[in-house]
């Protein structure tokens, strides 16, 4: 029998034990280094947290949003199903319309992907809504485009995308130019759903 720590509370301590032993969380808001750690958590990464760009207005912001009501807009349905259901249950507040039918043709009208155009079907939500992409470097892009031309501004945006092209860029227009808006986004190619995922989870009580 392979000797391995078993218990799974004990698993739990040590992981988060380890992220405060090995990552640099000095830059990080107060307030949001739960969540940084819960973001550290889901990758495996310590080193991410010198990447890792967190508004000092985010945390506040996205728990207000969240009591009020607001929507969790996700952009793929990895996102959807990584938010804890027993940390939050209305799983009818939580959108994803990637797979909504009129993606296609939306896609077709504004000559993008089919992730920009399930962003661009958020738009009766978006006031007072926390935005959370974690898959498609395009839905940050046209996101932000959408703000820039007027749609309105989220209550706060989590912006890690993942992947080889545009990924970065995409981030970096994010944390450049936040439009007012309270964010989360990681420099680089790394992201994710998970990572998306567990923001929320953090702000939902489901840190350390």
């Amino acid at each position: 029998m392979s000797d391995y720590l078993k218990n799974p509370d004990a698993i739990y301590s040590l992981s988060f034990a380890t992220i405060d032993a090995e990552a640099d969380l000095s830059l990080i808001p107060a307030n949001a280094r739960a969540v940084a750690r819960r973001v550290i958590h889901a990758c495996g990464m310590t080193d991410i947290a010198r990447n890792l760009i967190i508004s000092q207005d985010f945390v506040t912001a996205a728990e207000v949003a969240l009591m009020a009501g607001g929507k969790i807009l996700v952009d793929a349905e990895m996102v959807r199903h990584g938010i804890i259901a027993r940390l939050f249950p209305d799983r009818e507040r939580i959108i994803c319309t990637l797979n909504d039918p009129r993606t296609k043709e939306v896609a077709t009208e504004i000559g993008n992907t089919r992730s920009a155009a399930a962003v661009e079907l958020w738009r009766p939500y978006l006031a007072g809504s926390i935005a959370v992409i974690g898959n498609a470097p395009t839905a940050l892009f046209h996101l932000l485009d959408m703000i820039d031309a007027g749609a309105p501004r989220p209550a706060a945006i989590v912006g890690l995308p993942v992947g080889f092209v545009g990924a970065a860029e995409s981030k970096e227009q994010l944390i450049a130019n936040p439009r007012g808006t309270p964010f989360v986004a990681l420099r680089g190619r790394q992201g994710g759903s998970a990572m998306a995922a567990a923001v929320i989870n953090a702000l939902l009580g489901g840190a350390e």
